[in-house]
């Protein structure tokens, strides 16, 4: 793909798992946008996004990707990834659908990495079906950790919540492993950053929550919050960052106290996207912070259990689109006040 010259922003999307809502949500979101102000590239094949379009019963303008010609407005372009037609079957695990996901995310990549394409959104893609020698990630943070340069930090963000992660794909009983000093300094150094750069916040207050039930009870629930947290909330605060805690994750959703900080830090996946999702689920949207480049997702998954039916909500996926565009015209336009 050579890199097109033109003033509308350009959001490439991986296509994601093709038995999964994806490209669903994807195109019957562009429909629902109708006159979107950017120009969306999909990462997959001309075929079968028509293919998609009849199922789903969208009214898209889908034109092939052709470097010779011009963008024009209101139209969803498709590089074409493989060519070869893909055997959907909506709602099942199947490895080769799992490498045109991956084929998808690889060259949307490439082509984020060398501003072919803005922004990257990546539709959900199913653990089980993607992992492989070439894809050993749990997931997409993973994954652009490694191609793209920054810290990353997997943030869920709604218009209530902006929820980060200091280990996000991590089994349950390795979580205190993974947690050190240098793990939490950099995730909430990278909190705070990306609250200021991607979202115009000057001085953000963060919360950082504990571990263990109540916070550990002073030592009495496991020593790590009051151990290693506690000193480290210090630290932070020595070096200019707003954070406070480390807090008992039940009350402090329970109580509101969320309401009044603008970014929260949890220790582990479910502890931040359980309250994240009850509250926020289905508007909420999947941001990786910390990178030099913007990746959005929708905060859901696959959804094989309604995956082909046409009923899949697309809200999140429409949030992704707007957070994508929002946060690098932040971004573009904190750059070119700098100059």
């Amino acid at each position: 793909m050579n890199k097109p010259q033109h003033s509308l922003l350009k959001i490439g999307v991986s296509i994601g798992d093709l038995n999964g809502i994806g490209g669903e949500v994807v195109l019957r979101s562009l429909d629902h946008l109708n006159s979107f102000d950017f120009v969306p590239i999909l990462f997959a094949n001309f075929e079968l996004v028509i293919g998609l379009q009849e199922t789903f019963g969208t009214h898209l303008n889908i034109a092939q990707w052709n470097v010779q010609s011009a963008f024009e407005k209101k139209t969803v372009y498709v590089i074409d990834v493989w060519s070869e037609q893909v055997p959907i079957v909506y709602g099942t695990i199947d490895p080769r659908i799992g490498q045109y996901a991956y084929q998808s995310l690889r060259a949307a990549t490439h082509a984020l990495k060398h501003d072919e394409v803005d922004v990257l959104l990546t539709a959900p893609i199913h653990k089980a079906s993607i992992m492989s020698k070439e894809f050993p990630f749990p997931g997409h943070t993973n994954y652009l950790s490694r191609e793209l340069n920054g810290t990353s930090l997997m943030l869920l963000v709604s218009d209530e919540l902006r929820v980060g992660l200091l280990t996000d794909h991590v089994p349950l009983d390795r979580v205190c492993s993974f947690i050190s000093e240098k793990l939490i300094l950099e995730k909430a150094i990278t909190m705070k950053l990306s609250l200021q750069q991607d979202f115009g916040i000057d001085n953000p207050k963060i919360a950082l929550l504990g571990v263990n039930p109540h916070a550990g009870d002073r030592g009495t629930i496991g020593s790590i919050d009051q151990e290693l947290l506690t000193p480290c909330v210090a630290k932070l605060q020595s070096l200019g960052v707003q954070i406070e805690g480390p807090f008992a994750a039940d009350g402090f959703f329970g109580s509101g106290s969320y309401t009044n900080y603008d970014g929260i830090l949890a220790s582990y996946h479910d502890q931040g996207l359980v309250p994240f999702k009850l509250l926020s689920f289905g508007k909420g949207v999947n941001f990786t912070a910390g990178l030099n480049k913007v990746r959005v997702s929708p905060d859901h998954g696959t959804a094989f259990d309604i995956a082909g039916k046409g009923i899949a909500c697309i809200s999140s996926c429409i949030k992704a689109f707007e957070l994508g565009a929002s946060v690098y015209n932040k971004r573009n336009k904190k750059k070119n006040s700098d100059y």
